[in-house]
């Protein structure tokens, strides 16, 4: 098959902005990655979209956009159009040659239990402002399969560890971990399908408790968390949560896990904690994976908190296995989300699963989204 140009774009769960990647693929086992951008979202925006997160509560059909929710979710389409312009004008070659593009949106309710799931962004007015056939709305024809919605990162992760480095690829099975304001995993084994799920609060939780506690949007580079220490009756308090119990596939709101485990502690003590909490959920998923992963790849912001990291890396020696970051392997931790997007983008166009049993409990491999196209309307991918 023929790759495709398509630009992904991805707004996650930490609400800091908007990643763009490039990919050449044809949806299967044929990646080449382009050049990648990174657009933020000032602080005032930011806290706009974490209070739309109440008016979402209210949501009972996945149109509704109650409140603030409509007005936002135009600005939120107008910034991802003016963000690919820009990421547009800059490349050149092959890259230039874009005629996809894979958009997200901005998650601000899921609610898999209810089969209900809503992400921000206006594909039509996105292709209209951008000129280029948009995917869309990815995650809806998987529950409407039976499937949680989430992650849908997965199918790109097994493209990407069946392209690894010989010596990488020989270790499989292989877990990547991307930690987002939530994390999640995939389990890519040496054959079949990959195995997927969320596992437990990334950096989101974090990021709420410095902010509310010391006035920052994140704990960079982990600095705050370095100053203090894990307090365990406050780790010991989270994990006790039935969800890291729960067998997968399974997936999280933003909202699943609160501070309300944490006060009174001071700044550091709060963030040190709060890193081994996300540290430990991804270590207790080896135990809803088919094997033990031999190597852990490390993806999204939290790769850059090394306390994360570091409890990572710890707890899986004890298991057997080896942590490395995205770039030790030659890829882009920051831009995977994105490069995903683009990816599922071109696999929906050419009506290729998108999720698996495996990975988001849907009741067959289903592929999905819509498709927008400029100064029409939206409807269903064509085949």
């Amino acid at each position: 098959m023929t790759a495709i140009c398509a630009i992904g774009l991805m707004s996650g769960t930490s609400m800091d902005g908007i990643d763009l990647a490039v990919v050449a693929s044809d949806g299967a086992d044929l990646v080449e990655r382009g050049p990648a951008h990174f657009v933020p979202y000032e602080a005032a925006f930011r806290r706009r979209i974490e209070a739309s997160l109440d008016d979402a509560k209210s949501i009972g059909e996945r149109t509704e956009r109650p409140g603030d929710l409509a007005a936002l979710e135009r600005e939120i389409t107008l910034r991802h159009a003016a963000a690919v312009e820009t990421f547009r004008s800059g490349l050149t070659g092959r890259w230039a040659d874009v005629a996809l593009i894979g958009f997200h949106g901005q998650t601000v309710l899921h609610r898999p239990e209810r089969g209900l799931t809503v992400q921000l962004g206006d594909g039509a007015l996105l292709a209209d402002r951008t000129g280029l056939p948009v995917v869309h709305d990815m995650r809806a024809n998987d529950m409407l399969h039976g499937g949680q919605g989430a992650p849908l990162v997965p199918a790109y992760h097994a493209a990407l560890a069946r392209s690894l480095p010989p010596d990488l690829r020989a270790t499989l099975p292989v877990a990547f971990v991307n930690i987002g304001g939530i994390s999640n995993v995939t389990f890519v084994p040496g054959e079949g399908d990959p195995v997927a799920f969320d596992s437990g609060p990334g950096n989101a939780l974090i990021d709420q408790w410095v902010s509310r506690e010391g006035g920052l949007p994140f704990d960079e580079n982990g600095m705050i968390a370095s100053e203090g220490g894990v307090v365990q009756t406050v780790l010991d308090a989270y994990l006790a949560s039935p969800f890291f119990s729960r067998p997968a596939p399974k997936s999280l709101d933003r909202n699943d896990f609160t501070l309300d485990k944490v006060p009174g502690l001071e700044l550091a003590d709060g963030a040190r904690t709060l890193a081994a909490v996300s540290a430990e959920a991804i270590l207790r998923a080896a135990g809803h994976m088919p094997a033990v992963p031999k190597l852990w790849i490390v993806c999204g912001g939290g790769r850059k908190n090394p306390h994360i990291v570091g409890d990572l890396r710890r707890g899986a020696e004890r298991q057997g296995g080896l942590v490395i970051l995205a770039e030790d392997a030659g890829l882009d931790g920051d831009a995977m989300e994105a490069e995903a997007w683009a990816y599922l983008a071109v696999r929906a166009r050419r009506g290729l699963p998108l999720t698996f049993p495996t990975t988001t409990g849907c009741r067959l491999p289903v592929t999905g989204g819509a498709l927008s196209l400029p100064s029409e309307t939206s409807g269903p991918v064509e085949r």
